[in-house]
């Protein structure tokens, strides 16, 4: 496996649990504390630090030092190469779009269409 390989997996393992999405969230909007990141949780700070561990292994957040204060940062990086990893499969998902939608317009114009009263000759 490669090196990139297995940062995939390690990051795509971090993002597998609600907890650390949430986490990363909270981080979009700046540094914070565990104990900041602990709070909205129902979960005791021994469980919230072992979620920050598992993000940091990840390479999604590193942990500071500012004497007592911790604080922990989002590191996008990791975030930048799922997202390069996901745009390959782009033109499948757009071909796949495009059909539908086309396929949408088609029923969309066939309900449009007056009902048609059959002719004459198909009365007979």
């Amino acid at each position: 496996m490669t090196e990139d390989n297995k940062r995939l997996d390690d990051t795509f393992a971090a993002l597998a649990n609600e907890t650390r999405r949430a986490i990363l969230a909270r981080l979009v909007e700046g540094e914070a504390s565990v104990n900041e990141l602990a709070a909205p949780f129902d979960m005791s700070l021994p469980a919230v630090s072992r979620h920050i561990k598992v993000l940091e292994r990840a390479g999604l957040i590193t942990q500071g030092q500012r004497a007592q204060y911790r604080p922990c940062t989002l590191e996008p990086e990791p975030l930048k190469q799922i997202a390069t990893w996901a745009d390959q499969y782009r033109p499948i998902w757009e071909d796949r779009f495009d059909r539908m939608d086309s396929y949408l317009h088609d029923v969309q114009a066939d309900k449009q269409q007056p009902n048609r009263k059959s002719s004459p000759k198909n009365e007979q």
